[in-house]
């Protein structure tokens, strides 16, 4: 089994830029929330934010805090780093999460602080928020031992 540990980017190749659609997810992030979009009219789940609902065309949009856990859709392990930056970073797990507390939306993601070999489509996980220098929070993904 792969006893190697999924790794957690460095903070100098993130920066975020946000918009007046995505400002809310980060804003909720940086409280240690997960909030992810709903149209306020038809009450479907939509991520990434749009500014139209592709069920009903609405622009209506509701921010929801959910609670975070979900289930490990799909993922992949990084295991050379494309550009120097990146080296002491692999091995890295880019994720889908589906939130099923969101109408299934699938988020795309990391894990971190996993065995490599712990990991399988399937398994239950739980958001946790990384802390920068600079103030933003970044919701990752962990293995959610604490699941039924």
């Amino acid at each position: 089994m792969d006893q190697r540990m999924a790794k957690r980017p460095p903070e100098s190749l993130f920066h975020l830029v946000t918009d007046a659609w995505t400002k809310p997810f980060w804003d909720a992030a940086a409280e240690g929330r997960l909030a992810i979009p709903r149209c306020a009219d038809c009450g479907a789940f939509r991520m990434p934010p749009t500014p139209f609902c592709p069920h009903c065309r609405s622009q209506g949009l509701d921010w929801v805090a959910v609670s975070g856990r979900g289930t490990l859709y799909s993922y992949s392990v990084v295991e050379r780093a494309i550009v120097p930056d990146m080296a002491q970073a692999v091995p890295y797990v880019t994720a889908v999460v589906e939130l099923p507390d969101a109408g299934g939306v699938r988020l795309i993601t990391n894990i971190v602080d996993a065995q490599i070999g712990d990991l399988t489509v399937g398994a239950p996980v739980r958001a946790v928020f990384d802390r920068r220098a600079d103030g933003v929070a970044v919701p990752r993904f962990v293995l959610d031992d604490a699941a039924p």
